[in-house]
């Protein structure tokens, strides 16, 4: 009797899926969300910095671009070695950030104070007056402080002569009176650092007061023992947000001068002698050069600061 013969169908198997984890799919969803700010820095940071260093080596002129030509380092030897106005415009700059730098940190701590005394009435009303400043546009503060420190018609040497029998210096076109002029417009920007340090106030225990209480500290200790260190790292922030503006200092001086360094170089400031060169002289090569160097100068002021953080900044989550 004859087998009949056995057809073995085939049925293809389902090929497995490769399943992604739940820790793949939220670093995908990272990287798309990311990518719009990683196309910006591309765009408008990391590449233009890169075209600006390759300007140290060139003469580019704006107005004649297609005449560029490679100089190698001539650009850095004229910085270094023949150009005056360098050194003056970071000394000036240097100059007006060792008395603002100090207090842009001390008055928005004092203020802070202040405002968190439980004395103080009507706190919610000083908190706003002492930030509304700060939304305000910087043109529109220089020019009412133009006014405000003018000689002869301003607010503040009025009040000066008829307070006080004094009379008032020229604010804006005395080479020694204009740092104090620019600071006292300065400190109306204060109120967001005034803020920050306040909220840092508000979040030390008052259990740590009342054991100093105990102890028999008194305000002045308690403030410089527990308030002091562990709003430390606040201060900290609005120090390097200070750094930051200090090597971003150039509206105010600017638009109130009219970039001109008035009086006697003394609102020079590296910023604005760095916008003359670009954008005025329309020379690009220098331009970026000079560019360059408040960019190393920035980096090495910004990596001490750093580095000197853990001497004075307490973290409450340090273990050393």
């Amino acid at each position: 009797m004859a087998t009949a013969d056995r057809v073995q169908v085939y049925t293809p198997q389902a090929t497995p899926q490769k399943r992604v984890s739940l820790a793949q799919q939220q670093q995908r969803w990272g990287w798309i969300f990311l990518s719009p700010w990683i196309f910006g820095f591309l765009a408008f940071t990391a590449i233009p910095m890169i075209a600006s260093l390759a300007f140290t080596f060139t003469s580019f002129d704006l107005s004649e671009p297609d005449k560029a030509e490679f100089v190698g380092f001539d650009n850095w030897e004229r910085l270094l070695t023949s150009d005056p106005l360098v050194g003056k415009a970071l000394g000036v700059t240097f100059k007006f950030a060792s008395f603002a730098l100090p207090l842009s940190i001390i008055i928005p701590v004092g203020m802070a104070t202040l405002l968190n005394a439980k004395s103080l009435w009507a706190k919610r009303l000083f908190r706003t007056l002492f930030y509304m400043p700060y939304i305000v546009p910087t043109v529109s503060i220089i020019y009412i402080f133009n006014g405000y420190l003018n000689a002869y018609s301003g607010w503040l040497n009025r009040f000066l002569d008829s307070i006080l029998g004094v009379r008032g210096p020229d604010w804006l076109f005395d080479p020694f009176w204009i740092y104090p002029a620019l600071f006292i417009i300065g400190v109306w920007t204060t109120g967001n650092a005034m803020l920050t340090t306040l909220a840092s106030m508000q979040t030390v225990p008052t259990e740590l007061y009342e054991a100093a209480k105990v102890d028999g500290a008194n305000s002045v200790t308690a403030f410089r023992k527990i308030t002091l260190p562990l709003i430390s790292p606040v201060i900290f922030y609005n120090l390097i947000l200070a750094l930051v503006g200090l090597f971003r200092y150039f509206d105010i001086p600017y638009i109130l001068k009219n970039g001109t360094g008035d009086p006697g170089n003394a609102t020079l400031f590296y910023n604005v002698y760095f916008y003359r060169v670009a954008f005025r002289y329309q020379d690009m090569g220098y331009g970026s050069t000079l560019a360059w160097l408040l960019f190393i100068v920035a980096m090495l002021v910004t990596l001490l600061v750093f580095a000197s953080a853990r001497y004075w900044v307490y973290y409450a989550g340090d273990r050393d």
